[in-house]
């Protein structure tokens, strides 16, 4: 695997505590596993992370002990560590918040029972305040490091469809691609797929999120792979749709609308620009072919830590695309009687406009 720049992951606490006194809170409760990551690199499966002003602390359990403070050392994050089980670890954020009137927490990652318990057991003291995305408003500006890691995870991915490719010809069934799929990233370093990978081949197409069946793959009908590896946390999303020897001819069109579709998408994407311009920029060329009612989700989302996060591409998008945000662009169109078409690249927005990540050549006939 190529070797990668460090990630910043020392600075983002500091960000984090700038946002506290907008957020209209004084201490904030993490309880969403990427955003603990995102903060302190940190990556067991589970934790609470407590941000104050002054004092970072990390919740987690015994299984934990050595791997939290390795990975927080690693990181160059400075935080307490509180290990024991759920009471303790309760009461352990309940004392590094006294004194604090306000604590926020993560609305849209804590269960009603857990905040029943942080509001009469935990911080009984304090006012507690809902909070949306502050750590994810955080999270949609990548580093260097962050980007190089979506890139790597792009490449891998890329070659690996270049070794499977061939299946496709041999009648194998889209569970078998599939897994070939899978298998041959790990193979080449992946630590994991970025989601369930997706081979949908002819009326399966028109499905956009079909999972893998034993249907064997035909010829001359269209085949949708989206698929993505993840390298160190982060995660890459790519789709391109084939067909084994020459398709039918609205098959064929709705390659060549699609295709057409994701390079206005592509050359929207720039800093300044709403995501819902770019939604529009691939809508338009396939309301214009006559299939708008075919175009079934929004275009794109911001990829990273988690496959999906901000910012959103899609019609009621109310974000602004960022300089060094990475975002999806992957319009298709799907139709029942002829299957369907998406092609998706990753993309990292740049000053004059966008770098895609995702580099596997887009060409429907194999």
């Amino acid at each position: 695997m190529t070797a990668l720049p460090a990630a910043e992951v020392d600075g983002r606490v500091p960000r984090l505590r700038q946002q506290l006194s907008d957020s209209g809170c004084d201490a904030l409760v993490v309880t969403s596993l990427s955003n603990i990551r995102y903060l302190t690199g940190f990556t067991g499966s589970a934790a609470m992370l407590l941000a104050t002003p002054d004092r970072l602390l990390l919740t987690t359990d015994g299984r934990y002990k050595t791997q939290s403070a390795e990975q927080l050392g690693a990181a160059g994050v400075e935080a307490d560590i509180e290990i024991g089980n759920p009471a303790a670890q309760q009461a352990a954020l309940g004392r590094a918040a006294k004194g604090c009137a306000r604590v926020g927490l993560e609305a849209a990652h804590v269960s009603w029972a857990l905040q029943r318990t942080l509001e009469q057991e935990v911080f009984a003291g304090a006012e507690l305040v809902a909070t949306s995305g502050v750590v994810e408003a955080l999270r949609r500006v990548k580093d260097a490091g962050e980007v190089a890691r979506i890139e790597e995870a792009a490449r891998l991915a890329d070659e690996a469809l270049a070794t499977v490719l061939p299946m496709l010809a041999d009648g194998r069934t889209e569970a078998e691609i599939a897994l070939a799929l899978d298998h041959e990233m790990r193979r080449l370093g992946a630590a994991e797929s970025a989601f369930e990978t997706i081979v949908a081949s002819g009326p399966n197409g028109a499905k956009p999120h079909a999972r893998p069946s034993g249907r064997p793959v035909g010829r001359g009908e269209l085949v949708v792979i989206d698929f993505g590896a993840t390298v160190d946390g982060y995660r890459s999303d790519m789709t391109r749709t084939f067909s084994v020897g020459e398709a039918p001819s609205t098959g064929v069109r709705m390659y060549e609308v699609v295709a057409a579709s994701q390079a206005a998408g592509v050359a929207a994407v720039a800093p300044g620009v709403a995501a819902a311009e770019v939604d529009r920029a691939c809508r338009d060329v396939i309301a214009e072919a006559g299939w708008a009612e075919s175009f079934l989700h929004s275009t794109g989302h911001g990829v990273g830590i988690d496959i999906h996060e901000a910012p959103a591409v899609a019609p009621t998008s109310t974000d602004t695309l960022e300089e060094f945000s990475v975002v999806t662009v992957e319009p298709g169109v799907y139709l029942p009687e002829h299957g369907g078409v998406r092609i998706e690249d990753t993309v990292v927005v740049t000053t004059g406009g966008c770098r895609p990540l995702t580099a596997f050549p887009k060409h429907l006939t194999i």
